[in-house]
C-alpha cells in the first residue's frame, strides 16, 4: 500500500526525473565519480567514513580510486532507478535486505542527518550539470522529493539498526 508520503510524488514530478535519468543512464558511470568527487568537496571530512578510502593516500587522485568508483556508480543508479519508480510503486524501492544493509552501514559509519544534506546538495548539483538543458527549479523539486523519501527510509533503517 503506498505510503502517505510517497504519493506527494506527482506524475509530473515523475515525468521529470524520468526525463533526467534517462538523459543520464548513458554516462552514469562518469556522472557517479562526479557525484561523489563533489561530495568530498562540500565535505572533505567525509572522506574517513569510507573504509575503502582509509588505505588511499592523501596525495592519491579520487578520481582514479576503483572502489569509489564502484560505490558511485552503485549509490548513484539506486538512487536514480529509486526516483524513477517511486509513483508506481508508491513507496520507496530498494530491496529490503539492501535497506536493512545500507541502515546498518550507515550507523557504523557514524552517518548523521548533516551527511544527508550533504549527499542531497551533491546530488542536486551532479544532476544539474549533468543536464544542464533540462534542470528547472520544478525538476529541483522532483529531485529534491525523491531523494527526501529515499534519505527517510534509509533513517529509519538506521534506528532499526542502531536499536538493535
Amino acid at each position: 500500500m503506498p505510503s502517505e508520503e510517497a504519493s506527494t510524488f506527482s506524475e509530473e514530478q515523475e515525468a521529470l526525473v524520468l526525463s533526467a535519468w534517462d538523459a543520464m543512464k548513458g554516462d552514469s558511470a562518469a556522472i557517479a565519480l562526479k557525484f561523489f568527487l563533489r561530495i568530498f568537496e562540500i565535505a572533505p571530512a567525509a572522506k574517513p567514513m569510507f573504509p575503502f578510502l582509509r588505505d588511499a593516500g592523501e596525495d592519491a587522485p579520487l578520481e582514479s580510486h576503483p572502489k569509489l568508483k564502484a560505490h558511485a556508480v552503485t549509490v548513484f543508479v539506486m538512487a536514480c532507478e529509486s526516483a524513477t519508480q517511486l509513483r508506481k510503486t508508491g513507496d520507496v524501492k530498494v530491496r529490503e535486505a539492501t535497506l536493512r544493509r545500507l541502515g546498518a552501514t550507515h550507523v557504523r559509519a557514524g552517518v548523521a542527518d548533516a551527511h544527508f544534506e550533504v549527499v542531497k546538495t551533491a546530488l542536486l548539483d551532479t544532476i544539474e550539470g549533468a543536464v544542464p538543458e533540462m534542470w528547472t527549479p520544478e525538476m529541483k523539486a522532483a529531485w529534491e522529493e525523491a531523494y527526501d523519501q529515499l534519505a527517510a527510509a534509509i533513517k529509519e533503517e538506521m534506528k532499526l539498526a542502531a536499536a538493535a
